[in-house]
């Protein structure tokens, strides 16, 4: 595991930015790309932009199979329903 603390943005290699990755994902909660200590890193480093980038997509995919999904009724239910409806109207 690499120390952030001693890292120095303005003059690290795209290597040396390859080896903060893990830690960088995980201080930033998956967001690298909007931390501004690597605004002028990423801009100049277009290869290690688009792996973050990448990286960000697939962090955010990953998290979304784990947010329990949202199921409509199916329509089979919205017609029970709408017959039910109709049956229990009362008449004029």
């Amino acid at each position: 595991m690499k120390d952030l603390s001693t890292a120095n943005f303005d003059t690290m290699t795209t290597d040396e930015f390859q080896q903060y990755l893990p830690e960088l994902f995980e201080e930033s909660g998956g967001n690298v790309s909007h931390d501004p200590r690597f605004a002028k890193f990423l801009a100049d480093n277009p290869v290690c932009a688009a792996l973050v980038h990448d990286l960000e997509t697939i962090a955010e995919t990953a998290k979304s199979l784990f947010e329990p999904a949202v199921h409509e009724p199916s329509d089979a239910v919205w017609d029970k329903i709408s017959s039910r409806l109709k049956v229990d109207e009362p008449e004029e």
